[in-house]
């Protein structure tokens, strides 16, 4: 049975919920504290009181998104069944990718890059980093337990994830159309996978 939420955790919800809506849709630089606190409908010092400042509350809403796919430390677990799990967090880090606002923040993080290059970083490390470093540590652990053979557990963690983010990714994020079905997607990422275990099979 789950425990029930406090208000406090009510309200840091819909915070970051708030703040994901308006950071995609209007930019970080252009979004305000008290804009967030309006549109969650709390007031400007409970904002305050639960992120310190915009860039924490920017950070905690990148790995609100990558929690609400599921991932989580506990995904990068290793599982009995190696060839499942890794579909599993293909299929998941895939759907984080092509999702309406990893699209979106990722065109924020590139159209501010040299105004605001801070911004960049935060992102890269509250997202990309935080997946690569658990994809690391997963595929360092097959290594040592003899079911992958992976020298360099970091370099084929990185070679997984951006294998994964596929033709997909790059039409949605340029609009540029012509995309592929569910079915062709699904397909290119099993055969992702099945690349990769081919790859580093022990």
């Amino acid at each position: 049975m789950n425990k029930p939420r406090t208000k406090s955790e009510e309200k840091r919800i819909l915070i970051l919920n708030a703040a994901v809506n308006l950071f995609t849709e209007q930019g970080f630089s252009t979004t305000s504290m008290d804009q967030i606190a309006r549109q969650a409908g709390v007031s400007k010092q409970t904002v305050y009181s639960h992120f310190g400042n915009k860039e924490d509350l920017f950070v905690d809403a990148v790995g609100c998104k990558c929690a609400s796919h599921d991932l989580t430390a506990a995904m990068f677990e290793p599982a009995d069944d190696t060839p499942a799990q890794l579909l599993n967090i293909a299929e998941n880090f895939s759907s984080l990718l092509l999702s309406r606002e990893s699209i979106q923040v990722s065109r924020i993080c590139i159209s501010e890059a040299e105004s605001y290059p801070e911004l960049s970083r935060l992102f890269f490390e509250a997202g990309p980093e935080r997946v690569i470093g658990l994809m690391t540590q997963l595929l360092d652990r097959l290594d040592r337990a003899g079911r992958l053979q992976i020298p360099e557990p970091r370099f084929a963690a990185v070679q997984f994830l951006k294998m994964v983010q596929g033709e997909q990714r790059m039409r949605l994020e340029l609009n540029a159309g012509g995309l592929l079905s569910d079915a062709e997607h699904q397909r290119y990422v099993e055969n992702c996978v099945q690349m990769f275990l081919r790859a580093y099979a022990a």
